[in-house]
């Protein structure tokens, strides 16, 4: 990192409210796996276990991990460690690589000024269908922004966005069997999607109790599969504390977000989390977030509105959602219940 990164000096726009840097809680966030082995493999036992691993974790608060995925282990490493060459281009050059909200992206600091996140990202588009006129191909992607040099470092990450989409769309049918609708009612409304996908650098920080990677926030999409190094600094918000959440060897990360929330009409919870940085070493980490198509309304299955019961959020599309985080409100751990005030009182009043 050259010498006119911000990324150097700790400086204010970077320290955190004290309320936002509380210790995590002395015990870890110990969680069972979610072994997927049978569930992809169909095996109906192994599959409502499953199920009901997941169900515990989403209504507590949102977080699992799974095994035996089916995600190629060298697919993983080669995503991670190519990385390096990204990240470590000419900070000059990255600032030159960014369109809207996608590229590379300091700190966030073209969208914020104070409580600045002490990282770097790259994010880019993933079409599931491929078939989308609004967005290039990820090899296209990376041949524009960064030249045709990293044409291969493009169909690695395209190859990696697959893989993470067929998983994600697996893990709804795993979360719709969990709430007892139809198996393929989630995976239907994602399938056609065009996800997010974001690559993570938290740099070497000395004054680390004063700054954070990321603050507390919830992911406004639906699903979040996280791969992280083996440095640590993931931080889940359980039981009114902050716990760890330490690396786990060939395992994936996976939070509910505020979209798939809306989904479930509030039965499973949204992941509060956080992410701390290091006085000694670098973190990485990938994180593919599952989106339905932008126009898509999200709207609850009649089964979860229990009874006649009341519906909790509003119907809503994607794209609106995602324009108040972009645009209007920054996002943090009640991103949907303002969002729900925000969209109901921009709507006119029915006469």
């Amino acid at each position: 990192m050259d010498s006119s990164s911000p990324l150097l000096v700790l400086s204010s726009q970077f320290i955190w409210p004290k309320e936002d840097l509380v210790d995590a809680y002395d015990q870890k966030l110990t969680e069972p796996h979610v072994d997927l082995h049978g569930f992809l493999k169909g095996d109906q036992k192994a599959t409502i276990e499953a199920s009901h691993l997941v169900r515990t974790a989403c209504m507590k608060h949102g977080f699992f991990q799974v095994i035996n995925h089916g995600v190629d282990q060298t697919l993983l490493a080669t995503a991670l460690d190519k990385m390096g060459p990204l990240f470590n281009l000419p900070f000059h050059l990255k600032t030159t690589a960014s369109a809207k909200m996608w590229g590379f992206s300091t700190a966030h600091s073209n969208r914020f000024s104070s409580k600045l996140p002490w990282k770097e990202t790259f994010s880019f588009g993933f079409d599931h269908c491929k078939t989308s006129n609004n967005e290039p191909l990820v090899v296209d992607f990376f041949s524009s922004m960064l030249g045709h040099e990293f044409q291969e470092i493009g169909a690695l990450y395209e190859k990696y966005c697959e893989a993470m989409r067929d998983l994600g769309l697996a893990l709804t049918e795993l979360l719709g069997i969990s709430l007892g609708v139809e198996r393929s009612h989630f995976r239907k409304f994602f399938e056609d999607g065009s996800s997010i996908m974001r690559l993570n650098s938290y740099p070497i920080c000395e004054q680390g109790s004063l700054a954070l990677g990321t603050g507390p926030h919830c992911d406004p999409t639906g699903l979040t599969i996280l791969h992280q190094d083996q440095v640590g600094g993931l931080e889940v918000f359980a039981d009114n504390k902050w716990h760890t959440v330490p690396p786990s060897q060939n395992a994936l990360v996976i939070n509910v977000g505020d979209i798939f929330m809306a989904l479930c009409n509030g039965e499973y919870k949204s992941c509060v989390h956080r992410a701390l940085v290091n006085k000694h070493k670098e973190r990485r980490s990938l994180a593919f977030f599952l989106c339905p198509r932008k126009d898509k309304v999200v709207r609850p299955p009649e089964k979860l509105v229990v009874g006649g019961g009341s519906r909790k959020y509003p119907d809503f599309a994607w794209s609106e959602l995602l324009e108040f985080t972009q645009k209007y409100y920054r996002a943090d751990a009640v991103t949907l219940q303002n969002f729900t005030k925000w969209v109901v009182s921009a709507r006119p009043c029915d006469v």
